[in-house]
């Protein structure tokens, strides 16, 4: 009975052990070291650390390496420990200009907008549903109305 006790209670445990999890581009600082601003190019680059992990869209020509380190324990979400952004800014010839290193220090946090716009008709609940598509019932759905009070098309 103490055996089957220990086995339950080190398989709980064992469920509990974080798991760390890097994800990402790897650093590598001896050939971040090797990249020289004006020589280095972006196929150079590219060779030395590989594709980019995303790309700027706006704002220049800028390559980003990321690399995140999450934390899980059991079922719970997965926690974010750090992170480390490698930036390579190029100019019009396709020449490194700088390098910089980014973490989350440097981030800002983003609050979304909670609100939800209003869809068009109505919500039923689950007996109405059930009323209105049982044969030889008369159809209770009220006449739905365009937002705005505007005209709806006409139904062909």
């Amino acid at each position: 009975m103490k055996k089957v006790v220990l086995c339950i209670a080190l398989t709980v445990l064992a469920g509990c052990t974080p798991v760390i999890s890097n994800r990402g581009y790897l650093e590598d600082t001896n050939t971040e070291a090797n990249i020289a601003a004006g020589t280095d190019s972006k196929a150079t680059i590219e060779t030395k650390l590989g594709n980019p992990s995303t790309q700027a869209t706006f704002g220049g020509d800028v390559w980003y390496y990321i690399s995140t380190r999450e934390k899980q324990v059991g079922f719970f979400n997965p926690l974010i420990e750090g992170r480390r952004i490698l930036a390579i800014y190029f100019d019009g010839n396709d020449k490194v200009v700088e390098l910089k290193h980014y973490s989350l220090k440097d981030g800002n946090v983003v609050a979304f907008e909670p609100r939800k716009t209003p869809s068009r008709g109505r919500e039923m609940t689950f007996l109405q549903q059930l009323f209105n598509a049982t044969p030889g019932m008369p159809n209770q759905v009220e006449q739905e109305q365009t937002p705005g009070g505007g005209q709806s098309p006409p139904q062909r």
